[in-house]
């Protein structure tokens, strides 16, 4: 049933809007979740634009029929040369919101992310060496690898190769195919994404990783195990997605080109269909695919487990290379990059942010030339299996060799989500809870401060300069004692719910949740309509991370992700509003995963009300059952 008024109606009951939970006066205060910077399109690192010249010489070195005009050519005859490549930051977060419609039933009782460790204070460059107490074996096959010299730098410095690796169990199969099927057996969702955040970083040890290469260095891993991704991403899922006929250029597919310091995007308008695709590819074009998650279902699993583990949105762009090319210029991004090679392989050089400013940037570099770069601290070739992780502000190339080409994917995180990130939510608020609380924040200024302050006046002594300084600190020290710190955090996790994947379910979980239960239409009408909830119905959330309580002006809500897209914020965030007395049962729920709970046991007042709350969460996706609430 629609809300009636902003509440949530059921035959004897509404769950209403009125706030009276936890500081309300607080979380009114903050500003919009979507007052915030853009965020790239669930992507990961990419080149970025600059007009110029094209793939003229790397297409001379590949013959074509004569008479036939590539893809490349007719695009060049139709764009001209003066574009620009459109640089792919995704479009600001809408400012309104759509509310999520709960449906109550009639006639009886019914309802409508932990963090990585933070890195310790600045140390010496960390280096995984042939020393550290890990399983490090030398590899058989030693590939080429160098460093930049520095005052620490041993002979071949930089990131060491980690070879080796758990091997998958036999019985689930090899590649995260089986991966994905042990990670399934696992009931708490955090321990899934602590699994294969641990998977990812094999052989080395997350907390390892945490304390020596998060936001500091570099890392490489060599397993010498080309099957180690199979079945995440490949050549022919590339190929399928493009005969799906969904692929559009531009908004899930750039074509790009890097040669003789030139950087250019190739996109024609409409649909990216095959034909044109693979021309372009011929004749030394790059191809980029964004959002894969939107065209791979393990893809969309892996990345909707993983986003658990870094409490931040984790995204991911493919990218395919033909041999002996380049893609995109040199560069860093504004996000912490993970480079799984899929197929074939890769010449990679990584440099150090070159001024203190690059360093963990809040946006990605433009197109830097080579001239600008210096010498690469990690330089090294990617082959299947492998994994090169660096942080943001980094700057990177890859190209081909000439012998082979490459598929890699690069899973991405940690965009916008820093201390100054957080401080921007947090501080206004602050501010406006301080002049609505504090009658010093609201005393006027001298009338003669303009006379003694300003740049103008910055080196002259005037001790009322001190004396306006002194009581500027002590107005901002005592800021903190009006920050809604938690307040801010909810709305934090309200935004990082609206980028998250929806979850992956199992079948399992799909057996024993609304996705599972047997109603259709047979015989003339619809059958097995009646969701049967009872007070000894057990029941537990589908996922950890799903949910998040929020208190804000016009209510407590409940935002949720299961009705999200796998398109980044293609829908708006879907929110639950709640009375308050129901907030006690949501964090009754919180606590108790993953153990199920019986309904009789949630702290709601009345049978009634139990019951209510938990069929509006059921249909909403958000709970899951013991066993199967029907049989088909």
């Amino acid at each position: 049933m629609p809300s009636q008024g902003g509440a949530v109606v059921t035959k004897d009951k509404t769950f209403c809007c009125t706030l009276h939970h936890r500081h309300p006066q607080r979380a009114s205060v903050l500003p919009p979740a979507d007052a915030r910077a853009p965020s790239r399109a669930r992507g990961a690192p990419g080149g970025s634009g600059a007009a110029g010249r094209g793939v003229a010489a790397m297409a001379a070195e590949r013959p074509r029929e004569l008479g036939r005009l590539s893809a490349v050519a007719v695009y060049r005859r139709m764009a001209g040369a003066g574009r620009m490549e459109r640089r792919r930051r995704g479009a600001p977060l809408p400012a309104g919101r759509k509310r999520a419609k709960a449906r109550l039933r009639r006639g009886r009782a019914g309802g409508g992310g932990s963090e990585p460790e933070a890195p310790p204070p600045a140390a010496a460059p960390s280096r995984v060496e042939p020393h550290m107490e890990l399983p490090v074996e030398p590899p058989a096959n030693p590939r080429p690898e160098s460093a930049a010299a520095g005052p620490d730098a041993r002979p071949q410095g930089g990131p060491k190769a980690m070879p080796g690796g758990p091997r998958p169990a036999a019985e689930d199969g090899g590649g995260v195919s089986g991966l994905l099927r042990r990670l399934a057996r696992l009931e708490d969702s955090r321990q899934r994404a602590a699994e294969l955040f641990r998977w990812l970083l094999a052989p080395v040890a997350p907390a390892e990783f945490l304390r020596r290469h998060w936001e500091r260095e570099p890392l490489l891993v060599r397993r010498g195990n080309p099957g180690y991704y199979a079945g995440l991403f490949s050549t022919a899922d590339f190929d399928a997605a493009l005969r799906g006929g969904e692929v559009h250029f531009g908004t899930h597919l750039d074509v790009t080109s890097y040669a003789e310091g030139v950087r250019e995007t190739h996109n024609p308008c409409g649909r990216a269909l095959p034909p044109v695709v693979w021309d372009f590819y011929q004749n030394g074009c790059s191809l980029r695919l964004l959002c894969p998650q939107a065209f791979s279902s393990t893809v969309w699993d892996f990345l909707s487990i993983l986003q658990e583990q870094f409490g931040s949105m984790a995204g991911a762009n493919t990218y395919l290379t033909p041999p002996g090319t380049q893609g995109f210029a040199p560069h860093y991004d504004d996000i912490e990059a993970f480079v799984l090679q899929l197929e074939g392989k890769k010449h990679w050089r990584v440099y150090r942010p070159r001024t203190d400013a690059e360093m963990l940037p809040q946006f990605s570099s433009a197109n830097l030339t080579q001239a600008e770069l210096g010498e690469p601290v990690l330089e090294t070739v990617l082959e299947a299996g492998d994994l090169l992780y660096f942080p943001r502000g980094f700057i990177h190339q890859g190209d081909c060799l000439p012998d082979a080409h490459s598929l890699h994917i690069t899973v991405s995180s940690y965009q916008r989500n820093s201390w100054g990130d957080f401080l921007e939510k947090l501080l206004p608020a602050a501010l406006q809870m301080a002049l609505e609380e504090d009658v010093e924040y609201r005393r006027g200024l001298p009338m003669d401060y303009l006379q003694y302050m300003g740049v103008a006046n910055s080196d002259a002594v005037d001790a009322r300069r001190t004396a306006f300084v002194e009581k500027l600190q002590s107005l901002i020290k005592k800021l903190i004692d009006y920050a809604p710190i938690d307040a801010a955090v909810d709305q934090r996790a309200k935004s990082f719910l609206h980028d998250c994947l929806p979850p992956v379910l199992t079948q399992s979980e799909k057996a024993q949740s609304v996705y599972g239960f047997p109603a259709r239409w047979q015989d003339g009408g619809p059958c097995n309509v009646d969701i049967l909830i009872t007070k000894d119905t057990e029941v537990r959330l589908l996922r950890h991370g799903i949910i998040r309580l929020c208190n804000e002006e016009a209510g407590v809500m409940l935002y949720y992700t299961t009705e999200n897209s796998r398109v980044y914020h293609k829908e708006e965030p879907k929110f639950l509003e709640l009375d308050p007395e129901y907030t006690e049962s949501i964090e009754f729920l919180l606590s108790s995963y993953p153990n199920h709970v019986s309904v009789d046991n949630l702290p709601c007042e009345t049978l009634e009300e139990k019951i209510s709350l938990t069929t509006l969460l059921f249909e909403k996706g958000i709970l899951t059952t013991k066993k199967p609430l029907a049989q088909v």
